[in-house]
């Protein structure tokens, strides 16, 4: 887990959005992205089964907007004031495709 765990666990709580600063394997680069935390655990997608910080990333600039981060690629994860709506970012079923970490999203839990 990050030193910041706490940070994002109360962040998806509260339906709140963090300043995400991370290691970017792709850019070679440290990058900052507003996000809204998702759930921690495996990704179902990546081979490596270890636990990672799913966001919604606001800034992407591709079509997908889940990041998924290894604990070693973040360099912090700071809260903000602004709330987020889950509806607007839970696109799947989470019947078939239940979260790792409990919460009250009302429909979207």
């Amino acid at each position: 887990m990050h030193r910041d765990h706490q940070v994002f666990i109360d962040a998806l709580h509260a339906c709140r959005t963090v300043v995400l600063r991370f290691y970017s394997k792709e850019d070679g680069a440290t990058l900052e992205r507003t996000c809204a935390p998702m759930d921690f655990g495996p990704s179902r997608k990546a081979t490596n089964k270890s636990d990672r910080y799913h966001f919604w990333d606001y800034d992407s600039d591709t079509q997908s907007h889940v990041l998924s981060l290894l604990p070693v690629q973040i360099v912090e994860i700071a809260p903000t004031g602004n709330r987020f709506d889950p509806a607007g970012i839970v696109t799947w079923s989470t019947a078939s495709s239940p979260w790792f970490v409990r919460r009250d999203w009302g429909p979207c839990s």
